[in-house]
Parts: structure tokens; C-alpha cells; sequence
């Protein structure tokens, strides 16, 4: 059961997964138009992987709130933080997943332009979204 700021209020349950993937996909694709945008951005005063990390760590943060609330239906702010550390642990996987796509352009490309690493981006950011759903699936959000 899902809790709410109202202890008299009923037990909140997750939706079924058939409900949470429709949402789960929205927010993520918001997400990454965010994280992509906030990269090209970084990008114009630093160099790859700062600019990865600073747009990764502001939407990780947004997205974790947003999956909270309208994909798994928790309300309140008790365990937002908790589930916001859990959240930390995807936020990992997917820095070292697109560090790894830049490292990895520097070495095969060293001057490789802002589509090509945008598109690295994108790629290790689609693993990093289906291990993030797993893991706020089974781990972050699941029913208690």
C-alpha cells in the first residue's frame, strides 16, 4: 500500500502496469527533451561529460517526482525523499551508461558534433529508461 499525507484516508494501490507504462513513456520522453536540452545547453560552456552530468542530475531529480506522483500514484510527502535517494541508484546507472557513450565518441570521434553526441545520449539514455522502470517497478515504489 501507497501512503498519503491524510492517515485517515484509504490505502492507496499502484496502478496496474498497463497504466503506469502510458505514463511511465510520457514523463520520459518529457524527461529526456529536458535532459537533452539542458545538455545542449551545458554543452555551449563545458565540455561532454560535465555537461552530461549537470543535465542528468537536474532531470533525474524531476523525473523521480514525476514517476512518484502520476505513474505509480503516490501523493504526500512522506518517503519523498527516500524514494528520492532510491532514485539515485537509476540516476547512477544512467550516468555510467551515457559517460560511457561519450568516452566512448571521444575515443572513435574526438570531434564528434552535438548531433552525433546527442544521439549517443539518447541511445544510453533508452537502456538507462528501461532499467529505471525496473527498478522504480520492483524496488523504489513498489507496494509496501
Amino acid at each position: 500500500m501507497l501512503s498519503t499525507d491524510d492517515p485517515g484516508a484509504a490505502p492507496q494501490t499502484a496502478p496496474p502496469v498497463k497504466r503506469q507504462l502510458p505514463s511511465f513513456l510520457v514523463i520520459g520522453v518529457l524527461s529526456t527533451l529536458f535532459y537533452l536540452g539542458l545538455f545542449v545547453a551545458a554543452r555551449a560552456f563545458t565540455d561532454p561529460q560535465v555537461a552530461n552530468l549537470i543535465a542528468l542530475a537536474v532531470s533525474a531529480v524531476a523525473n523521480t517526482a514525476a514517476n512518484r506522483r502520476f505513474t505509480f500514484g503516490i501523493t504526500g510527502s512522506e518517503g519523498a525523499l527516500r524514494h528520492q535517494l532510491q532514485g539515485a541508484v537509476a540516476f547512477l546507472i544512467g550516468l555510467g551508461l551515457s559517460a560511457g557513450v561519450l568516452a566512448l565518441l571521444d575515443l572513435a570521434v574526438p570531434d564528434a558534433s552535438r548531433v552525433v553526441e546527442v544521439g549517443g545520449l539518447v541511445v544510453a539514455n533508452g537502456l538507462a529508461t528501461v532499467v529505471r522502470f525496473l527498478l522504480m517497478k520492483v524496488w523504489v515504489f513498489k507496494n509496501r
